[in-house]
């Protein structure tokens, strides 16, 4: 197994050793044995980074990930872009850079997919769904997306309560033999006015601590044209305008401190801040062009991360995050007694969480995790429930691991108190929920598995579904998903032309019970927040990447995937009533089919990429019909990057052509994507 290897200066010969022996002659069992203390987080002293991602076909679960490299290569600027190229996921997209990004797995809804950053989660209390177009990928090194949860049982507690996990895992600093500063800039300009330069800086402190510092900042006007038709009619008069109201300023800074004591002993701190400033255009709709609505945010974290090996059999880590956010939204063209509609929210978490493994044989670990966080939500408003939310959860999980076999296994305690200053508040909430998952290898001589995972997990009311002004319901249930997968899953490797092949296929069932959604009470202007929903989801999910090596110099690498799913509305079978009519219809912005592709050629002079996303019709509103319906669309790019050594520094070169055919398609109705554009990016690395 071919792997890199990083060094972080100071460690010596054993770490090195240790990392060269991790081969597949040491057996898949070994290596799977030292996941949970190798793999969770990228180590200040050595990262280890399969090349052929074995790691995904090997897993229990569904799990994808994308390098550093290949998010480059296909010319993508946020981590929502990335995102949308891997299977059975769906990205919400109101169009442009500013426009909110959030991503569900498998259907089962934003708020039941985790963000980690640096394997730590990312909260939101008050929506319960994070906008993953905040983040950018100049600071990312891999992002990796996990069905159900990871194999890896050696994390906090919180992500054994998702139903998916994204985990975006940024850079760690790394020294070349002698060297104690590294330095990096890059500057981006491109179509609708993109301005985005960004700097990194790593600075090795002594043979133990290391530090890193870096900044973006990102403008857009995001004035680009779109194609506006009068009528949903093909022959329907049409016209070209503009998107206003667009406009987005965003600044990202990040500092670290990495602290390597010794070989199993690491510490390190992330400080982080982001802020924005964006209009909000509004849908696309006759006589509803123009907007003059805007939304301001701010968040600020700190997070600690330390790990102690004490022995073969024990190891121990500790995290702790203190994060504070802020938004601000503004209409000055509500027809209201104020004539405006001005809202801020601020919210705060404490948060902590501990873990301890234990080796108890060489196949066979357990691992036990407790987390602690206490969330806050405050608004400028008067008669605000103002909620306070306590929560505990405590994970219990085993693995046994031979050369043919992986057994998972977890139970999940959670335990949620809340109070508010005003009102009544939503109580105490307990739950136990199980996950088991098994993988096999059916033949010796080959990489060929068989997987299954069942998870019975459950998501809390966000604040705004318990306690928005006339909205909220106190007396809102957990929904509750059940999860089903049985998979396959082969890799080959070799040195001829063929260089490498992976592809897995896995059908998945999903039954949430409990939804929800949104039902109107005393008239169609009045909501209330409700549990009346049901859906089904079944579907198949294939992915394959493939390696060629035609000559010495030149690489060719192609990677797919294809989904097919129904996702359907069972909550009532009665046609009296307003759930009957959407029973057995597909639910709203989930396309029956979805693919994306990329092919890629390395050579000594340039590297090309080709890249698509596809996905098929769907439906704006829960009842399948015509007036509802939005086309199937296709997004085509290309990008193509040069390096060149200047010395001691290394310059990369790429241009970008994005949305190649020029289709204003739609992912959320009436609100257009971009046509074709361009982007230029210059890199210098030191």
């Amino acid at each position: 197994m071919k792997r890199y290897i990083r060094l972080f200066p100071g460690n010596g010969g054993r770490v090195l050793l240790a990392c060269c022996c991790l081969t597949l002659a040491t057996s898949l069992a070994a290596r799977r044995q030292r996941v949970d203390t190798l793999r969770t987080y990228a180590l200040p002293e050595v990262g280890v980074v399969d090349r052929y991602h074995t790691r995904e076909t090997h897993a229990t679960a569904p799990a994808q990930s994308l390098s550093r490299e290949a998010m480059q290569a296909m010319g993508v600027l946020q981590v929502s872009d990335a995102v949308k190229h891997f299977a059975g996921v769906t990205v919400k997209d109101y169009g442009g850079v500013g426009g909110l990004k959030t991503v569900s797995i498998r259907s089962l809804g934003a708020q039941h997919t985790a963000v980690g950053y640096d394997g730590i989660a990312i909260t939101d209390a008050q929506t319960g769904q994070i906008d993953i177009g905040r983040f950018s990928l100049d600071n990312v090194d891999r992002l990796s997306l996990s069905n159900g949860q990871s194999d890896n049982i050696f994390q906090p507690a919180r992500f054994f309560a998702a139903a998916g996990i994204l985990n975006i895992q940024t850079l760690t600093p790394s020294f070349g033999e002698g060297k104690a500063t590294n330095a990096a800039a890059s500057f981006k300009t491109g179509s609708w006015g993109l301005v985005n330069p960004s700097v990194r800086i790593e600075r090795r402190l002594g043979s133990r601590w290391a530090a890193t510092a870096n900044a973006e900042w990102m403008s857009v006007d995001g004035h680009y044209p779109y194609t506006f038709r009068y009528a949903d009619l093909p022959d329907a008069i049409s016209s070209r305008e503009k998107r206003a109201n667009t406009a987005v300023r965003t600044l990202r800074a990040e500092a670290g401190l990495y602290g390597n004591f010794s070989d199993r002993e690491q510490w390190r701190l992330k400080a982080y801040y982001y802020q924005s400033s964006r209009g909000l255009p509004n849908a696309t709709t006759l006589y509803n062009k123009e907007s003059d609505q805007h939304l301001w945010d701010k968040n600020v974290f700190v997070q600690s991360h330390y790990k102690r090996e004490f022995s073969h059999q024990w190891v121990f880590q500790a995290s702790g995050k203190w994060n504070w956010s802020y938004q601000r939204y503004l209409d000055p063209n509500t027809k209201n007694s104020e004539g405006k509609t001005d809202n801020s929210y601020r919210q705060q978490e404490y948060y902590l969480t501990a873990s301890a493994l234990y080796r108890a044989l060489d196949r066979l670990s357990f691992a036990l995790s407790t987390d602690g966080s206490v969330n806050t939500l405050s608004a400028g408003g008067l008669g605000f429930a103002a909620p306070t939310r306590y929560s505990w959860l405590t994970a219990l999980a085993g693995k046994y691991v031979d050369e043919r076999l992986t057994l998972s296994a977890s139970l999940l305690a959670t335990l949620i108190r809340e109070e508010v200053k005003v009102g009544g508040s939503a109580g105490q909430h307990r739950k136990l929920s199980p996950y088991v998952s098994a993988s096999l290898k059916l033949l010796r001589s080959e990489e060929l598995r068989v997987r299954f995972f069942y998870k019975d997990i459950f998501r809390l009311p966000s604040f705004n579904d318990l306690y928005y002004t006339g909205v909220g319901d106190i007396r809102l249930k957990p929904e509750r998903a059940r999860q089903y997968n049985l998979g396959l899953t082969y890799a080959r490797e070799a040195d001829g032309p063929l260089a490498y092949l992976a592809a897995t296929v896995d059908a998945y069932h999903n039954r949430v019970t409990d939804k929800i959604v949104a039902v109107p009470t005393k008239n169609l202007f009045v909501w209330s927040m409700k549990n009346l929903g049901k859906v089904d989801i079944k579907g198949v999910d294939l992915t394959a990447t493939i390696g060629l090596r035609p000559c010495r110099d030149i690489r060719l690498n192609l990677s797919g995937n294809y989904t097919y799913q129904r996702a359907l509305d069972v909550t009532n079978p009665d046609p009296n009533t307003d759930e009957g009519v959407t029973y057995k219809h597909q639910i709203a912005y989930t396309p029956r089919v979805a693919a994306s592709g990329r092919v890629g050629v390395e050579t000594p002079w340039v590297s090309l990429t080709y890249a698509f996303i596809h996905a098929g019709r769907r439906y704006a509103l829960g009842q399948d019909i015509a007036a509802n319906r939005l086309p199937g669309y296709s997004d085509h790019s290309l990008a193509a990057s040069r390096d060149l050594k200047l010395g001691k520094l290394t310059a990369t070169a790429s241009v970008e052509v994005l949305n190649l055919l020029d289709r204003n398609y739609e992912i959320i109705k009436s609100f257009p994507m971009p046509g074709r554009s361009f982007r230029a990016t210059i890199k210098l690395k030191y």
